[in-house]
């Protein structure tokens, strides 16, 4: 039987080994270029991956599982296995990762009394639930059972949101209840609150530390919290941020690599490292989580990250750089990448033709895709057992209430555009919701009320976790004048099927709508959709969700790669909501930013 042991250093078989490994998400990656990715970084020196697995994205739905296709984590760790890596899994139920929700599933928002990341029962039923599925899955490939995978962390980062130790070891303890039997880490700031905060040093568990600079100060900080809890283990650095997440509306965030790269050679030169990230990859779908600070920042689409890799899978200059660190502590062998990667430029693609008229406005479809749902009082998303995406309220205004001239819409997350008659009145954004509004009625005739409201991602660290607004939609209601109306049909936009969307409808000049194209393809290569010229929404290649765009930047495209196209006859569609669109769209062979 393998053994991985953690002594004065790390062991694997006896033998002496500093981890050098990269972070790569499975779950942000098409599963046919995960042999690529892992490729690369065995030709960067590494010999070891690490990877978070989202519980979002394993139980989206409360009880119903997938380990399928892009799920698939035992493939991609086999895939590790295959090419001589070693594995770093991090399974705890909350990974923050700039991901929706940090990784926690909407549905426990469901329990109003939830509590996560802590002892409520409640919480820690779910977990024990879903590890039970999970280590079913990662079980066997621990090195214990002929797998690659040599390390697995309790909790995420605990350190910086709590210090409850009850917590804590109620989670290693389901681990091991569960199967797990490799060590067991954690990982925190490297300065001494955060680690007696977030560390569980009495159970056996090895701490580690994370950061992007000062890397010999950090190491030391570490290095004397350990002397001080007696703990006779390797110094590592679970996360060296080389790079950083970017929100809509702020500008790329990137690092000098010669700086990340010297930063590196401190950290190699006193333990071992876990680069964060080696490559980022794209937050597919609605899965963007967001930040807060002064305000609620959702993250875009892109995890490029700055990291080693592009979004897309390129080399980049910190790539060589890192390589070039990398190779003073271990040989590394030149060789080539398995799989034929193209970047193809397809160039201007019309609104499709097979569809009269071209463009569907959402207000004449919005039967076919969703069933309404009445309450008497506007329900926010979780009440309505929706995770994601967008809800329409919509109400009837009878024409001897039109008198009302204001309205306000009461405790909202987290954009909300409104609209009377299909005219747009007014479009409110975050702290925004709430202020009051004018309305505009027709005095002599009923009037219908229109509210779209967008989830644009819940927060994925910090305090906010457990703050309300991580329930989506209108949770208070909707007072014309001083009132609150009652009678609300909700349409529920998941987006998870878009096949019913009728392109025989009706069009509105600046109301919410679906845009098609069609095009062929000969040769598959990987391209990016050009959406400048839209305002915000989200897009499709053949019924995939790519994920959101947003005129206010950085990004200006969404990545599509080649296995998300067929062979002949391609469909793209866009959902739009602010009425900005254009008879063409480009697909390119390199990314357009702002």
């Amino acid at each position: 039987m393998n053994k991985f042991e953690i002594r004065e250093e790390f062991y694997v078989n006896n033998e002496k080994i500093k981890i050098i490994s990269g972070a790569c998400h499975y779950f942000r990656i098409v599963p046919e270029y995960w042999r690529d990715r892992l490729e690369k970084l065995v030709f960067l020196g590494c010999n070891c991956v690490e990877t978070y697995i989202p519980w979002n994205v394993h139980e989206a739905e409360q009880g119903r599982f997938d380990f399928s296709k892009g799920n698939d984590i035992a493939k991609f760790v086999k895939i590790a296995q295959e090419l001589g890596l070693y594995v770093i899994l991090r399974p705890s139920p909350f990974i923050c990762a700039e991901w929706e929700f940090g990784g926690l599933p909407y549905w426990l928002l469901k329990d109003d009394s939830m509590i996560v990341r802590s002892t409520y029962n409640g919480f820690l039923e779910a977990v024990d639930k879903y590890y039970d599925e999970l280590f079913k899955v990662i079980s066997p490939l621990q090195i214990t059972n002929g797998g690659p995978v040599i390390m697995m962390q309790v909790e995420n980062e605990y350190g910086s949101y709590g210090n409850d130790k009850k917590y804590l070891k109620a989670i290693k303890d389901l681990m091991i209840k569960h199967g797990c039997n490799v060590p067991l880490f954690t990982s925190d700031g490297a300065w001494d609150s955060m680690l007696e905060a977030g560390t569980l040093c009495d159970e056996g568990v090895i701490p580690t530390g994370n950061f992007g600079s000062s890397s010999k100060d950090q190491l030391k900080n570490l290095e004397i919290f350990m002397n001080k809890k007696k703990i006779k283990a390797p110094l590592m650095c679970m996360e060296f941020w080389i790079g950083w997440f970017s929100s809509w509306g702020k500008e790329l965030k990137v690092r000098d690599y010669k700086d990340a790269a010297n930063e590196l050679k401190e950290i190699l030169d006193l333990g071992s490292v876990n680069i964060y990230m080696y490559h980022g990859g794209t937050n597919w779908g609605f899965y963007n989580g967001a930040n807060y600070y002064d305000e609620v920042e959702p993250q875009i689409t892109s995890y490029d990250y700055d990291a080693l890799l592009t979004e897309w899978g390129e080399k980049t200059e910190k790539y060589n750089a890192f390589r070039e660190v990398i190779s003073e502590y271990k040989n590394i062998e030149d060789n080539t990448n398995s799989t034929n990667i193209k970047f193809i430029n397809y160039g201007k693609i019309k609104l499709s033709s097979k569809v009269s008229p071209f463009i569907l406005s959402l207000f004449n479809t919005i039967d076919r895709i969703a069933k309404p749902v009445y309450n008497d009082l506007p329900l926010n998303m979780e009440k309505l057992n929706q995770g994601y995406g967008y809800i329409l309220y919509r109400t009837n205004i009878e024409k001897d209430m039109t008198s009302a001239n204001t309205a306000r819409i009461v405790d909202c997350n987290d954009r909300a555009i409104v609209y009377c008659n299909e005219e747009h009145i007014i479009t409110q954004s975050r702290e925004k919701i709430g202020k009051i509004f004018d309305l505009k009625f027709d005095t002599a005739k009923d009037n219908r009320l229109d509210i779209l409201v967008e989830n644009e991602g819940r927060i994925n660290y910090g305090y906010n976790l457990r703050s309300s607004m991580q329930k989506k939609g209108i949770k208070g209601g909707v007072q014309l004048d001083i009132h609150f109306h009652h009678g609300w049909d909700h349409y529920c936009l998941d987006f998870k099927d878009i096949s019913n969307i009728d392109f025989n409808g009706g069009y509105k000049e600046n109301t919410p709508a679906f845009y098609e194209f069609t095009f062929n393809v000969e040769e598959k290569g990987d391209t990016f959709i050009e959406l400048d010229k839209f305002g915000k929404g989200c897009a499709f290649i053949n019924g995939f969700n790519l994920g959101r765009f947003y005129d206010a930047g950085p990004t200006l495209y969404l990545y599509i790669p080649a296995p998300l196209l067929r062979s002949g006859e391609n469909k793209i569609v866009i959902f739009e909501t602010e009425g900005r669109y254009s008879d063409y769209i480009t697909l390119s062979n390199k990314p357009l930013l702002k």
